[in-house]
């Protein structure tokens, strides 16, 4: 996979390995594990998108397709929908990468909305 790579659309923004730590009682990652990772994803095109600080306000339609393992290459991508006049709305989708395999499978996406702030923590108009 290259930087340049999209799925649906979207731009590779995080890549990470799902590490021991981060499992859950059954041997599963965390699913709060995963959503962090997207928002840290989606917080990253949003600083960018608004030029500066953001803060994420709602997190819509969040879906578990299927688990992490220990060891899988965790992509997330975004994509920018919705740019309002304080806000921005960030699909966002992750994929894991079984290791050693070359094998790919969606299993997390979601919807997730920031906006934009000033240095005073309250909300300014997005600088596109």
């Amino acid at each position: 996979m290259t930087d340049e790579l999209t799925i649906d659309d979207g731009k590779l923004t995080i890549r990470v390995v799902a590490m021991p730590s981060d499992t859950n009682p059954a041997g599963d990652i965390f699913g709060g594990w995963l959503m962090s990772q997207m928002d840290l994803a989606a917080s990253t095109t949003a600083a960018l998108t608004a030029r500066g600080r953001c803060a994420t306000v709602a997190i819509d339609g969040v879906v578990f397709h299927h688990p992490v393992a220990v060891g899988d290459e965790v992509s997330i991508y975004t994509r920018l929908l919705k740019v309002g006049r304080t806000s921005m709305t960030i699909d966002v989708q992750a994929w894991r990468r079984v290791r050693h395999t070359t094998e790919i499978q969606k299993v997390t996406q979601g919807c997730f909305v920031f906006v934009a702030l000033d240095a005073e923590g309250r909300p300014r108009q997005v600088a596109v």
